[in-house]
């Protein structure tokens, strides 16, 4: 085996690095050109809405429940 401080192959492996980095800048550089964002929609979230939403939801599946218990009948034995 050859040894690779002699025959120049550290210098391929830096040109090998630094053109992959140099494409990945390219490739960054191109999306971020091309990729316009014209803004964000910011979106505003109230505690108070959520709060009375769930409260009303779980009013609404307690008497869910209750409708459902009484539509079935336990057997007098078990089986």
């Amino acid at each position: 085996m050859q040894n690779p401080f002699e025959t120049g192959h550290i210098k391929n492996y830096i040109l090998f690095y630094l053109s992959i980095v140099l494409i990945m800048t390219l490739f960054f550089i191109a999306t971020t050109l091309f990729h316009d964002v014209d803004g964000i929609e910011q979106k505003l979230f109230s505690t108070e809405q959520n709060s009375t939403k769930e409260a009303y939801k779980r009013e609404q599946n307690s008497v869910e429940e209750q409708g459902r218990a009484e539509r079935f009948k336990l057997l007098d034995k078990a089986y």
